[in-house]
């Protein structure tokens, strides 16, 4: 780090918002932080340079002065003086004081606070069976999905009202704090606890109406919108239709999965469809035009003189719609020719006669 640019080492520039800074800061910090990539050295070298830079450049008065002399009047142990922070170090910096608030995304409440943090809701799945033409016209679809609400009796704790107290392992907090020595430096672990799961609350007495889950059981409907031209498998998400979040965290989400069936006269690749039609001998021979079901109704087809059996034509328009567009794809037509079976004799003799001269 002797050489390298403070700068460069968080990817900003001189004349970069502090805001910006401190949100590249966490970016890389959430990288490369060592108990997320265990026994990596690179990572636990590279996760040193990053805090290093932001000690100097998050402050303004080294920030101004590291822009004036430059990086040789700074060492280690001048920017800032600090050691490789811990898990609290790290976090305290934006204000979320929990490591959980950027590592996952979707955990709010700072534990510091003495309260349990909150937690978002669970993704739920649900699967939707339509046919072609519904993939095709696109329909709305209502479901009945299960969901556990929190119990307004309990307000969640499980306990029957009076019979709840704080957890007296983690005081109340929901979590265990751990100080581990790592390369001479001391880092802050965090963990749910164990005895609690993460509450903060011990239950003296089970709530009589959720018989201590906390949540109640309950089907909700819910309209689901199928686009035309949805894929088989095709995942929809529907925001905050999954399971409600614990301590008045965000609700999860609702992915809708679509399975198209299998239809009896047309076989799907993309947005094309393909089909098959059977003409006659002497339609193949001597051309003509036919009519093809499409999933929209009926369509001419040409068929040049001389077709021969499993030619493939092209409607063109005439397949699925592209999903969120007006465009469609083709219709692929396979030409069956079927050779009549049981000639009688005169039959035969007609034949003999038109086929003379001919291979």
């Amino acid at each position: 780090m002797d050489t390298k640019d403070y700068y460069e080492t968080l990817g900003v520039s001189r004349d970069t918002p502090q805001d910006e800074i401190k949100k590249s800061y966490r970016q890389l910090a959430r990288k490369y932080h060592p108990d997320l990539n265990k026994g990596s050295k690179e990572a636990e070298a590279k996760f040193k340079e990053i805090n290093e830079a932001y000690q100097v450049l998050s402050d303004p008065q080294k920030k101004a002065e590291y822009d004036q002399v430059g990086h040789a009047t700074f060492t280690p142990e001048d920017a800032a003086g600090y050691k490789t922070p811990g898990y609290d170090d790290l976090f305290r910096d934006f204000g979320l004081g929990d490591i959980f608030d950027v590592f996952s995304g979707r955990t709010t409440g700072p534990g510091r606070n003495g309260r349990p943090r909150s937690r978002a809701g669970a993704d739920l799945r649900y699967d939707i069976k339509i046919s072609l033409t519904d993939a095709f016209y696109g329909i709305k679809n209502t479901v009945e999905v299960p969901h556990d609400y929190e119990c307004t009796t309990c307000n969640g704790t499980g306990a029957q009202p009076g019979f709840v107290r704080d957890c007296p392992t983690c005081r109340g907090t929901g979590e265990i704090r751990q100080v581990q020595q790592r390369d001479g430096q001391q880092v802050m672990m965090i963990a749910p606890c164990p005895d609690c799961g993460g509450r903060g609350k011990i239950i003296g007495k089970a709530c009589e109406t959720c018989q201590g889950k906390g949540t109640i059981r309950k089907t909700r409907r819910i309209e689901v919108s199928i686009p035309r031209g949805v894929r088989d498998e095709q995942f929809l998400r529907i925001a905050g239709e999954g399971e409600p979040g614990i301590q008045h965290g965000p609700p999860g989400d609702l992915y809708a999965v679509v399975h198209v069936r299998p239809n009896p006269s047309f076989e799907r690749h993309g947005a094309d469809l393909q089909s098959t039609a059977t003409i006659g001998l002497r339609t193949a021979l001597l051309g003509g035009e036919i009519i093809v079901s499409t999933l929209t109704g009926k369509a001419s087809l040409k068929i040049p003189p001389g077709t021969q059996s499993h030619t493939t034509f092209r409607l063109g328009g005439q397949g699925m719609p592209f999903l969120g567009s007006d465009k469609r794809g083709d219709l692929l037509v396979k030409i069956i020719v079927t050779i009549p079976k049981n000639l009688t004799k005169t039959q035969k003799e007609m034949i003999r006669g038109a086929f003379t001269g001919l291979t």
